[in-house]
């Protein structure tokens, strides 16, 4: 008992490591996550006293909880044992399988990054690209919205910009948990996004465990009132025009919806621009049949590179104007007492009818809109009379005139796509350059239907 044991200097440092992570494992570090926690806290106290919806719960969870907690769901095992079954190996094998689809969805949000981060970021994108402004707004409807519903902001998909823009403008409402694509799953961006309380989806997924796994989750986080917004269009239109929504995140909501318990209320939100940032990138999708996205990362780069060396220059000119429109919400516990069977399909129809009837109209898209329907070339004064004409017409839609100026209203909108080549001049009149008439017809799509 009493011997002495010699080691090698090496292994007893090793040792000594060893014993100090595993004391601070089991001493320190819990007091630290303790006092980090509690000054977390603190902090969504304060901001829950600005915020118009404060953050829930459920969204501060400790992110190994709501993992444990997602993947114990009674429906959850059931699909972990069918999976097991159907493609014959062991639950626990399939067990994990469903742990790591957990672990890939479950954010880990962080109020600091999305208001200390994320809202910044946000303004100063949106305001150094755009002249931002806000179209239509339902504010009766959103304040008689009631305190303890779930919020979910349904939205056209115009650009990736639409994140940023709608991020900036509800700033003071909540925080949005987004459901974000395959794209925002590189590193690090995947890090921020997860802390910014976005959750991944696969949206080409099959895999029916993965499926009930998701559709677990966005079952718990609406249950627990956390403000989402989503895409029921699911993906960017490649032709700009308003598309037939997807059923996957509206019926994973219907189906887990009990009238009884919290109500979800919808709102209806609607974006254009002046200028789509990846429009020649949709629009080469759209010539692929969308088969895939060619946005190479040196392009991009480029591109704000060259943003960057213009403003240095003094020579930068924003993109135009960017508007969003906040439309009548929609009580779903209202919507299913009118309704029977499955409600996902006619509750998707009539959100994307509340999305589009409100649509800003741009100078940009209206202006295209005129010139393409144009037969013969069209001079000023003709197009600033049609113009006029629609603004008349559009009576009930939002339509943003710069200034208040009819006449400046057209010149932005000729200016800007002259000098993007997508019409052009001859003779004091203007005509569609037949080389860009899929790209004209992407800014005329945006407010198509609202001219029939």
């Amino acid at each position: 008992m009493g011997s002495t044991v010699e080691l090698p200097l090496w292994l007893f440092v090793l040792i000594l490591l060893f014993a100090a992570v595993t004391a601070a494992s089991h001493l320190l570090f819990p007091s630290v996550r303790w006092f980090f926690r509690r000054r977390m806290e603190k902090a969504v106290a304060q901001l829950n006293t600005r915020l118009e919806r404060p953050i829930e719960p459920f969204k501060l969870a400790r992110r190994y909880d709501m993992i444990q907690r997602l993947i114990y769901q009674p429906d959850v095992a059931q699909a972990v044992a069918d999976h097991a079954a159907e493609q014959g190996i062991p639950e626990n094998v399939a067990f994990e399988e469903a742990k790591r689809y957990a672990r890939e969805i479950v954010p880990s949000f962080s109020a600091s990054a999305y208001f200390g981060v994320a809202i910044r970021l946000a303004r100063f994108l949106s305001t150094a690209l755009y002249r931002v402004r806000l179209g239509h707004f339902d504010e009766s409807g959103l304040k008689h919205i009631p305190t303890d519903a779930t919020v979910v902001f349904v939205m056209n998909h115009r650009s990736n910009m639409d994140y940023v823009l709608v991020t900036y403008l509800a700033a003071e409402r909540s925080a949005l948990a987004y459901a974000v694509g395959e794209w925002a799953r590189v590193w690090p961006l995947s890090r921020l996004i997860k802390a910014m309380g976005a959750y991944f989806i696969r949206r080409k997924s099959r895999n029916t465990l993965y499926r009930k796994v998701l559709a677990a989750y966005v079952r718990l986080a609406t249950q627990g009132g956390v403000t989402q917004a989503m895409f029921p269009e699911g993906r960017l239109s490649l032709d700009g025009a308003p598309q037939e929504p997807k059923m996957g995140l509206l019926k994973y909501i219907t189906d887990g919806f009990d009238p009884e318990a919290r109500d979800v209320v919808f709102v209806p939100v609607a974006l254009n621009y002046d200028r789509v940032l990846e429009d020649r990138i949709l629009l080469e999708a759209l010539a692929r049949n969308g088969r895939g996205f060619h946005a190479r990362i040196s392009v991009i780069s480029g591109f704000f590179l060259k943003q960057i060396w213009l403003r240095i220059r003094g020579k930068y000119h924003k993109f135009g104007y960017a508007a969003v429109s906040f439309g009548h919400p929609l009580s779903l516990k209202t919507f299913a007492a009118h309704h029977v069977g499955d409600i996902a399909e006619p509750l998707a129809e009539e959100l994307m009818h509340r999305i589009n009837s409100v649509v800003p109209v741009l100078p940009v898209p209206l202006v295209a809109a005129i010139i393409e329907d144009g037969e013969n070339p069209l001079s000023r004064a003709a197009i600033e009379a049609a113009f006029a004409t629609w603004v008349i017409k559009l009576n009930k839609a939002h339509v943003h005139l710069p200034r208040d100026d009819m006449s400046y209203a057209v010149e932005v909108g000729l200016r800007t796509l002259e000098e993007r080549r997508m019409i052009l001049r001859c003779e004091g009149c203007y005509r569609v350059n037949p080389e860009q008439t899929q790209a004209l017809a992407f800014y005329a799509n945006s407010i198509r239907h609202l001219l029939m």
